[in-house]
């Protein structure tokens, strides 16, 4: 293996201190001891391991992900709210015109996500990461100053290009964190999810109470303030000698996929990716809808069952992720992952009480296994220069499914409900996804029979 800065390995001192076996630093092979070795004739073996990666770095991409989804949860009490009001308070009209909404900022994520992708296999991480951010942030004061509709999707188009960030965050993972830890790495950021997930929308609440636009003025606070600090605690983790000239035709949605059928493993686990998306989709398009329906829920309630579904994504991809890729190894514990997943959305959709319903939130957390799973062992099948381009792609592939699932699971809820249906069977939708998930573990475990790629060389993080 080769050495990287930052590396330990145990050298041999003979020189004064007489044999004494001590630990360097080094950075390549230590000078004194290469000096001692040639004096005595020895042959001095050197044993380098991959380093950690940096914990400093590692926290800030935790909390970028961290920031930009409680942001995005502050908004979803008081978004519609402004909608509505724009549009003369009609919630009918309200209804469609933020469903718009939802629809631009998925476009934006699937044509900008490989753009970006594209963007910091170029200039670099840190660039593409600070700039995003800084877009975010002034966004937000955008949406928060908007003084009719149109301003305010402006602003929700240009927040979806801005979030696009995700995927360069996703290859800075890759970047720094040697191939077998990460499962736990992305985990991690799984984890910043699910805090966003329970702690973003309360706090909107909360701020949404004194003024629908303070929620806006303190996701800008957050996203600038974490620029500043990413000003000094960030550091570049692509080498200039590792980077490659942009070209429009990877950086486009179309030319971002063609990456994904380049190894017969990459083209056959994004498959099962999209269909993981796709399955994912019912939770934020229909969910509430579904628990209003069948089990005459208010708001209080539903949001009781949001945050016990964010407390256990949290535990799941923060604690868990980690120990059972150790003990599983990957193929099992995408496979194991997604099989919980296919039965969470099996009790979801048959659970004839609320309680039953409730006995589905922590098996569908155990979901979140999977996914961090599987990204790992994408990541092993491309060189270091195309990680960017790999999240891009990968990020490409949600925003298509963002595009496609709700509207897919919101009409298959409207006809099983329907007077002229009479299916009796509202969960249709979560069945639906419980078939698209198995399909995914089908897909995958097929996949991962073949021989798993060799990993890359890890990337250092710079001193």
């Amino acid at each position: 293996m080769s050495a990287h800065p930052g590396m330990h390995s145990s050298v041999p001192d003979f020189g004064a201190g007489g044999g004494a076996l001590r630990r360097y630093s080094v950075h390549g092979v230590d000078a004194s001891a290469r000096s001692a070795a040639q004096r005595f004739g020895t042959l001095a073996r050197i044993m380098v391991t991959t380093p950690p990666p940096r914990k400093a770095a590692l926290y800030f991409i935790f909390v970028t992900v961290l920031i930009d989804m409680l942001a995005f949860g502050m908004i979803i009490p008081v978004l519609p709210i402004l909608v509505q009001d724009f549009v003369g308070g009609s919630a009918a009209r309200g209804a469609e015109i933020y469903g718009l909404f939802g629809t631009a900022w998925a476009l934006m994520q699937f044509i900008f996500s490989p753009v970006q992708g594209s963007l910091s296999d170029h200039f670099g991480r840190r660039p593409v990461i600070l700039i995003s951010c800084t877009g975010l942030g002034l966004d937000f004061i955008l949406m928060a100053l908007a003084p009719n509709l149109w301003w305010l999707l402006a602003g929700r188009i240009i927040s979806g290009i801005a979030a696009a960030s995700f995927a360069t965050a996703g290859a800075y993972i890759s970047d720094i964190t040697p191939p077998e830890r990460r499962a736990a790495s992305f985990g991690l950021i799984g984890a910043a999810f699910g805090v966003g997930f329970v702690v973003g929308p309360a706090l909107g609440g909360l701020l949404g109470a004194i003024s629908p636009r303070l929620p806006f003025w303190a996701s800008a606070f957050m996203a600038l303030a974490n620029v500043c600090w990413g000003l000094f605690a960030l550091p570049e983790s692509l080498p200039k000698d590792k980077r490659v000239p942009f070209a429009w035709k990877n950086a486009n949605p179309l030319g971002a996929l063609k990456l994904l059928r380049s190894h017969p493993i990459l083209a056959g686990l994004a498959g099962s990716f999209f269909l993981i998306n796709l399955a994912h989709a019912v939770l934020p398009s229909t969910t509430v809808l579904y628990m209003h329906y069948r089990y005459g829920w208010d708001t209080r309630a539903v949001g009781l069952v949001l945050a016990g579904v964010g407390i256990c994504s949290l535990i799941v991809q923060g604690f868990l992720v980690k120990p059972a890729v150790r003990l599983l190894h990957e193929r099992r514990a995408l496979a194991l992952g997604l099989a919980f997943g296919a039965a969470g959305f099996a009790i979801y959709g048959l659970a004839p009480t609320g309680a039953i319903f409730w006995i589905g939130v922590p098996v569908m957390a155990l979901w979140g296994i999977a996914t961090p799973s599987l990204q790992a062992i994408m990541t092993r099948s491309v060189s270091v220069t195309e990680q960017g381009r790999l999240q891009g792609a990968l990020a490409c592939l949600m925003g298509l499914a963002s595009l496609i699932g709700p509207t897919l699971f919101t009409q298959i809820f409207a006809i099983a409900i329907g007077t002229h249906a009479d299916w009796g069977l509202p969960g249709a939708p979560f069945l639906l996804s419980t078939l698209l998930i198995l399909l995914a573990i089908i897909l995958a475990w097929r996949t991962t029979r073949m021989p798993l790629p060799e990993a890359p060389s890890s990337m250092p993080c710079p001193p």
